[in-house]
């Protein structure tokens, strides 16, 4: 049955520019790959990088193989359920291995690879939190999870047409469920899922003390965070553009504000935290600053179409608090080791910028022309909310069981000695950093 909603309509020049926007979204799987290595340790650097590889592709294979075909698009065929009297599309009704889908620079096939390189983005989440125990071998079977199930539905909610979306068609709660670029179903999803993996684990040997009191474990490579936090940036801005032009019709003319909202909201969110952590432990925090810096890339992605220049600085000064502060909150308090702050720069920040649309957003009105807006429906509220308790009342219990159930049959954390070793040596034989390595005489004879 088709969906009641259809998507956007673009001409060929329109069909590039979205197409070179979605060239630049995985930089953003760069840059969190060298995020989450930096500021892991050493030993289990290469560790780090090859599961970057492997989960991303693992992530890419199973959404093509079936993932999409749940997901799928505005204005394609849907399951539909009847309640109230009224048509909700709860899944979509694709064809597995894009077949049927015209690959010939539709919105739809645009959609389907922005998909396709999104659902890889997702998959690296986690590993910032799982960082120097999780196997690899879990890993990826824990991404086919991920990929295959929680965000693929998630993503048709919001973004295929699905009920979420539909709550403002149906109950006129102002434009339905609204997440640009993904604050909720790529950084929220993404970071539920850290949440759990890191429930799962526990924590690195040596983090905690007897008393309870965690002990700090620096990143071992700076210059890997900086350089990633740069990376992400460029693909938060080709993430946000073209996930406003394809999942809520925006004009090609919106995307100047959505770049430029992009990069207040990030550089705000850094300047915010390193603050922070100035003034509480007396100089600034580079692994938080670079966290609050991401924090704010992410806080942005909901409404990055729909904000004032000035409403986005406000989104990312409160998004570098939340992360400055909650990063400490969740090791201390919670005692959940999350080395990477995937929980914080992800889960926390994507909440927030799901629920900033609600109060800093402007919807534009009737055409969508670029310079026409009115405020927000007071009833738009209502809409983020359900779609927050949709993540923390349906996703966060739905990734935790299934990781659970797989723990069961595969144990995700390393043994005891692969962690003391390192996961280079242990999983993969080598390491990144073989200079640093002691060797045996074999290596040290000369001839």
């Amino acid at each position: 049955m088709p969906m009641p909603a259809s998507g956007p309509v673009f001409s060929i020049p329109e069909s590039i520019v979205c197409l070179l926007f979605i060239a630049l979204v995985p930089l953003a799987a760069a840059g969190l790959a060298l995020i989450n290595t930096g500021l892991g340790r050493l030993r289990s650097a290469a560790h780090s990088m090859m599961a970057s590889l492997c989960v991303f592709s693992v992530a890419v294979l199973v959404y093509f193989l079936w993932g999409q075909s749940l997901q799928g698009f505005a204005g394609e065929p849907a399951r539909i359920a009847i309640l109230g009297g009224k048509s909700w599309s709860w899944l979509a009704n694709g064809s597995l291995f894009f077949r049927h889908l015209p690959l010939g620079g539709s919105p739809a096939s645009l959609a389907a690879l922005l998909g396709m390189i999104t659902v890889g983005v997702v998959a690296l989440i986690p590993l910032g939190s799982g960082a120097d125990r999780w196997r690899l071998y879990s890993a990826c079977l824990s991404t086919v999870l991920l990929a295959g199930i929680a965000f693929p539905i998630f993503a048709h909610w919001a973004w295929g047409g699905g009920w979420l979306a539909q709550l403002g068609a149906h109950y006129g709660l102002g434009r339905g469920f609204i997440d640009a670029g993904g604050s909720g179903a790529i950084a929220a999803l993404g970071g539920l899922a850290a949440l759990s993996i890191a429930w799962i684990l526990g924590p690195r040997q040596g983090k905690y003390s007897l008393d309870g009191m965690p002990t700090a474990i620096p990143g071992h490579n700076a210059i890997f965070v900086l350089f990633g936090c740069i990376l992400a940036l460029l693909g938060w801005w080709g993430l946000n553009s073209a996930g406003a032009l394809l999942y809520l019709a925006v004009p090609f003319g919106r995307v100047v504000l959505v770049i430029v909202n992009t990069t207040l909201s990030a550089a705000a969110a850094a300047l915010t935290a390193a603050i922070i952590t100035s003034v509480r432990f007396g100089r600034p925090d580079a692994s938080l600053t670079s966290n609050g810096w991401i924090g704010g890339l992410v806080a942005s992605s909901a409404g990055c179409a729909f904000v004032a220049p000035l409403g986005s600085l406000a989104i990312g000064i409160i998004a570098g608090a939340l992360v400055a502060l909650s990063v400490e909150w969740i090791e201390l308090r919670l005692s959940i080791d999350d080395p990477g702050g995937s929980i914080s720069a992800f889960g926390i920040a994507g909440i927030w910028g799901v629920l900033a649309v609600a109060i800093f957003a402007h919807i534009p009105a009737g055409s969508m022309a670029p310079g026409e807006t009115a405020p927000i429906q007071s009833d738009q509220w209502l809409a983020q909310f359900i779609g927050i308790a949709t993540l923390i009342g349906f996703v966060l219990p739905l990734v935790y069981g299934l990781n659970w159930l797989l723990n069961r049959f595969v144990p995700q954390r390393v043994a005891p000695e692969g962690e003391r070793q390192g996961l280079d040596l242990y999983e993969l034989g080598a390491g990144a950093y073989p200079e640093t390595v002691t060797h045996g005489d074999e290596y040290t004879r000369g001839g």
